[in-house]
């Protein structure tokens, strides 16, 4: 595991480039960027202590994709390990909104690839209704976000 934070509020989560990412050019497919950040925030959840299963489970509470807003800066190839961060920019009683990177490369060398806003909403897993965000988890959003 690669996470770090809360101490930064940012949280960075290892993704290696697979075949299966990329398209004919040889470069990643840029909805796959979509996929990765995805990960990365599933992975900050459970770095926080929030399993999502186990939250829709007792609370009947998922998280959904409300919108992004994704920009691509330079491509990303087979076998690359990028490094994908999570930030929460705004915490709202039903909605996280973060702020995403995808990055190739330390130091000098270092390349951003791909930056995007992704706003999750909390939704009832039986009514698919918004549903404010439980405040146990709230809190631990906040927490780790300071």
């Amino acid at each position: 595991m690669d996470g770090r934070g809360p101490q930064d509020g940012v949280f960075t989560w290892k993704v290696r480039v697979y075949y299966e990412d990329t398209d004919t050019g040889g470069v990643v497919f840029y909805a796959n960027y979509l996929k990765f950040f995805e990960r990365a925030r599933t992975e900050w959840l459970r770095a926080s202590g929030i399993g999502q299963q186990r939250l829709a489970d007792s609370h009947h509470a998922i998280f959904v994709v409300k919108n992004t807003a994704v920009d691509y800066h330079s491509p990303a190839k087979l076998d690359d390990e990028l490094k994908v961060s999570v930030i929460v920019e705004r915490l709202g009683r039903a909605s996280v909104q973060f702020f995403q990177e995808a990055w190739l490369g330390e130091g000098d060398d270092r390349r951003l690839l791909a930056s995007g806003r992704i706003k999750v909403g909390c939704v009832d897993s039986r009514s698919f209704r918004p549903s404010p965000i439980p405040e146990t988890v709230f809190n631990l959003i906040r927490d780790r976000s300071v």
